[in-house]
């Protein structure tokens, strides 16, 4: 068994200061309540909506090498696993990503590959799968935000073996929630969605953080506009059962054959 978490607050445009304030207190409640893995909203460490590319650039710190990277880093030191949004800067282009550690070192970064709205005049998109990896026996799965709107993301990492979705979120639109039980069900697997509060400028995000199962329970659920962290624990196990009734495997049903022009 697990304890899956996942953190909202309300974060500062271009403040990193004080994100990386909140972060702290976020960390602090999580392993107060002895959370395994963690997960926090996207643009965690720079806020999201921005006025121009150089304000998102101020914000930004390359993967594992800036103050944001080093909180997570220290934090999974205690055996534990962590995703968390950055704005990274990598040979002077700018990614909304997703760093993930867990024991105390970088296990992967995933670049969003599905941008949002205003999010194209300042990232490049991401070109890479979003990862699967495996930690402490179980496989995890990460992609972001709108990611979700794309049902093909949330099956290509089931198919890989995902048995839990860690889903950093910026939410603006009023349907990803309930979509994410969706997801839950058509793939079988858990998610884990970390959505922030507040206003950035013209945009209000929409909170409701939430951890879903494979039966598309809401397991645990925050509220709209508090800084907290909520959790549930799961066996990731569950996730491997694919079968919808005695009959029906739900990969092994599957008919790739009819579905041949999704790729196109």
């Amino acid at each position: 068994m697990l304890k899956i978490g996942v953190a909202q607050a309300d974060f500062k445009l271009a403040d990193t200061q004080a994100n990386l304030s909140i972060i702290r207190e976020l960390l602090n409640q999580a392993a107060d309540t002895g959370i395994d893995v963690l997960v926090l909203p996207e643009l965690a460490n720079s806020g999201y909506n921005f006025e121009d590319i150089d304000q998102a650039a101020l914000t930004s710190e390359e993967a594992d090498k800036g103050p944001f990277c080093a909180l997570l880093r220290d934090w999974s030191a205690a055996g534990r696993l962590i995703v968390g949004g950055l704005c990274e800067q990598s040979d002077g282009v700018l990614y909304n990503s997703a760093a993930v550690y867990g024991d105390g070192r970088l296990i992967t970064v995933y670049r969003k590959a599905h941008l949002f709205a205003n999010e194209v005049t300042f990232f490049k998109p991401g070109n890479d799968k979003p990862p699967v990896f495996d930690y402490r026996g179980q496989k995890f799965g990460v992609m972001i935000c709108f990611d979700w709107f794309f049902p093909e993301m949330a099956r290509s990492l089931a198919l890989r073996g995902a048995q839990i979705i860690l889903h950093p979120s910026n939410l603006v639109l009023p349907w990803c929630q309930k979509a994410m039980l969706t997801r839950s069900i058509e793939n079988r697997v858990f998610t884990a969605t970390a959505n922030r509060t507040g206003v950035d400028r013209d945009l209000s995000f929409s909170g409701f953080s939430q951890v879903t199962s494979p039966r598309g329970e809401v397991l645990a659920q925050a509220d709209g506009e508090s800084a907290d962290v909520v959790w549930a624990e799961v066996d990731l196990n569950a996730a491997d059962n694919k079968m919808v009734t005695k009959q029906n495997d739900l990969f092994q049903c599957r008919r790739p054959e009819l579905y041949d022009d999704l790729c196109g």
